[in-house]
């Protein structure tokens, strides 16, 4: 779909911070509040604004730490339909999280979430690996978060100056 200036500077705003008011935006976009609030209205309607999420680390919050691993999957496609058959299949299940189609040595690389490890390694091995295509499974679980979706986690100390040393 071909976007308007307006709508792609719309875009790129909300994206940075999709909290900010209307009011902000228009002033940031140099256009009408009416102008934000039907640019959006259409980003929304046409599924180019998919979602605005909510960045939360669960790491701190007790009893709701889980478990994260990214699975890596060979897979023989399908003629006519290469991937996207097994890759719908996989997304079905609630345990998925996010599925992508890569080049390099696997072709999928899968991200499952779980409240521990034992119902990860059960998700792979009972339903993951019996899909028919599957032809194996690498997994690697997630052991801590530095920074996810541009957003950096607490690394190390927090009171610590992180600025760059330049000397002459």
């Amino acid at each position: 779909m071909q976007l308007s200036s307006e709508e792609i500077e719309i875009l790129k705003i909300i994206e940075e911070n999709h909290k900010l008011p209307v009011k902000s935006i228009a002033l940031m976009a140099m256009c009408s509040e009416e102008t934000v609030k039907a640019a959006i209205q259409k980003l929304e309607d046409e599924k180019i604004i998919m979602s605005y999420p909510t960045l939360i680390d669960w790491s701190k919050v007790e009893g709701q730490e889980g478990v994260i691993a990214m699975i890596d999957v060979k897979v023989t496609p399908k003629r006519g339909v290469g991937f996207d058959e097994v890759a719908e299949r996989i997304s079905r299940f609630p345990e998925v999280s996010s599925l992508y189609l890569m080049s390099g040595a696997y072709d999928l690389s899968i991200t499952v979430e779980g409240k521990t490890m034992n119902q990860v390694a059960a998700f792979v091995s009972e339903k993951l690996s019996t899909i028919e295509n599957v032809v194996s499974t690498t997994t690697h679980f997630m052991l801590k978060k530095y920074k996810h979706d541009g957003v950096s986690f607490n690394i190390g100390n927090d009171d610590k100056d992180r600025r760059m040393v330049v000397s002459p």
